[in-house]
């Protein structure tokens, strides 16, 4: 599963862009100083927008990405089949996200990297959930689902990338999560291979 994403994108055109989608972005923090990452990794600090106090309204905000389980494995991918997640939805910023698969070539030790991005898009969000936990404070992680067409001849499950007309609904927990996280139609997704 998804356990790297790219975000190089600068916080001035995320914001104008969510603007545009009519989504007031608030920033109780301040406003985040974003570096360009191409790498952003489980347990580092990203930005997300998170609920606001109403439907167009969002909070941009960094957190970690995962919190610790019970066994103390990283939670940094999370199961959303069939659940509603009523609160504590998230977007994730993104312009892009990997996934490895086996070498073909048996003597390369290390695993084929690839780069997803959403085509025609500068930037897109992932569905994401957020919680307070005792150990770590405030973190969020990605929702998963099956693979759409893009990214099931890579993988057997897949990160829920969001249609930008679904980013004001997913920060609307009124709204169903169902409705909402589907696999995005073939061709959505540009990949390259990247390592």
């Amino acid at each position: 599963m998804c356990n790297d994403y790219r975000l190089e994108v600068d916080v001035a055109s995320i914001i104008e862009d969510l603007d545009g989608l009519k989504i007031k972005i608030k920033t109780p923090e301040g406003v985040p100083n974003l570096a360009p990452r191409a790498d952003i990794k489980i347990t580092d600090t990203a930005p997300i927008v998170r609920t606001g106090t109403s439907r167009l309204e969002g909070e941009l905000v960094q957190r970690r990405w995962s919190w610790p389980a019970p066994n103390k494995k990283p939670v940094y991918n999370f199961r959303s089949d069939g659940r509603e997640f009523t609160t504590g939805r998230c977007l994730i910023l993104a312009d892009g996200f990997y996934e490895f698969t086996s070498p073909e070539d048996p003597k390369k030790k290390r695993k084929d990297k690839w780069l997803f991005t959403k085509k025609g898009e500068p930037w897109f969000c992932i569905a994401g959930i957020w919680r307070s936990n005792p150990d770590v404070g405030e973190a969020f992680t990605m929702l998963t689902m099956d693979p759409g067409p893009d990214i099931g001849p890579f993988h057997d499950r897949q990160i829920a990338v969001l249609n930008r007309t679904d980013w004001a609904d997913w920060l609307d927990p009124s709204v169903s999560a169902k409705a909402i996280l589907k696999a995005l139609p073939a061709g959505s997704l540009a990949v390259e291979q990247v390592g």
